[in-house]
C-alpha cells in the first residue's frame, strides 16, 4: 500500500483535494487514473480510502468511500533531544523515531550544544515522508526549539528520565525503570552531553537520571535507543 497525506481532511469529508505536489506525484509520477483507489492520511489518526474522480496534475481530487481510525497507542514517548552539529544525523533520528512510533519530539537547546537553531519545516517534511512511508496514521508533533533551562522549568507529567554519561553521578537502566501505558519524557543531550550543572538541576527537578548501556553512544544513537526500549516494553 502506498499512503499520502493531507492535513486538511475531516472524518466527514467526502471529497479530498491535494495539493499541487501531491497531484503532480498521482497524475505524472505514478500515472493513476480515474476510478483507481487512494490510501490516504490526514496524520491524526485517521485512513481514508478514496476514487480518483479527476487525475489532474494541477489538482487531483478523490471521493471517499471508507474511514478507518488507528488504535491508540497505550503510551506517550516525548523525546526531548539536542539537536547534532551535522543536521542529517538527527533528521534520521526524527525518520527512524517516526517508523518505530513516537508521538512528540523537542529540540532542546543545552550548555554544550554546537547547533543551537533548526529548520522547523524541514524537519516536519521528513516526518510526513516517515509517517507515509511506515503506514502510520498519526504524524509525531514537533516543537519549536527551546533551551534547557526553560524547558526544565516547564511543568512535564508522568514518567521523566534524563540519560547521561557523567562519570560519579548515578543512573539506573531506562529499561528497568519504564512503565507500560505510561506517559514517557526522556532528555537526550548533546555530542557534549548534558553539563555537570544541567544533570544536577533535572535531578533537583524531579528527573530520573538513566543509562541506555554500557557503549557510549552518538546522540541521534542515544535517542533511538531509548524509543525502542521503550516501544519493546509497550509492546502487547
Amino acid at each position: 500500500m502506498q499512503l499520502f497525506y493531507n492535513p486538511d481532511i475531516q472524518r466527514t469529508d467526502k471529497q479530498i483535494y491535494f495539493s499541487k505536489d501531491e497531484s503532480r506525484h498521482i497524475a505524472k509520477v505514478l500515472r493513476k487514473n480515474a476510478g483507481e483507489t487512494l490510501s490516504v492520511t490526514n496524520g491524526k489518526g485517521f485512513l481514508f480510502k478514496a476514487k480518483i474522480i479527476s487525475a489532474d496534475p494541477k489538482q487531483c481530487a478523490a471521493s471517499i468511500f471508507e474511514v478507518e481510525i488507528d488504535k491508540e497507542k497505550k503510551y506517550h514517548l516525548h523525546m526531548v533531544v539536542a539537536p547534532t552539529k551535522m543536521n542529517d544525523r538527527y533528521e534520521w533520528f526524527l525518520e527512524k523515531a517516526t517508523e518505530i512510533g513516537i508521538q512528540e519530539i523537542t529540540p532542546i537547546i543545552c550548555h554544550h550544544s554546537e547547533r543551537k537553531t533548526i529548520k522547523l519545516n524541514r524537519y516536519e517534511r521528513v516526518l510526513q515522508s516517515a509517517m507515509k512511508q511506515s503506514l502510520h496514521y498519526t504524524l509525531p508533533i514537533i516543537n519549536k526549539e527551546i533551551s534547557f533551562l526553560e524547558f526544565i522549568e516547564t511543568e512535564t507529567s508522568g514518567q521523566k528520565f534524563i540519560a547521561h554519561c557523567e562519570a560519579g553521578m548515578p543512573r539506573i537502566s531506562l529499561k528497568n525503570q519504564v512503565i507500560p501505558k505510561e506517559k514517557i519524557t526522556i532528555l537526550i543531550g548533546p555530542e557534549g552531553d548534558f553539563s555537570a550543572d544541567e544533570i544536577k538541576l533535572a535531578v533537583a527537578k524531579g528527573w530520573q537520571p538513566v543509562s541506555l548501556g554500557d557503549s557510549r553512544l552518538r546522540t541521534e544513537t542515544a535517542a533511538l535507543v531509548a524509543c525502542h526500549t521503550v516501544a519493546l516494553i509497550n509492546q502487547d
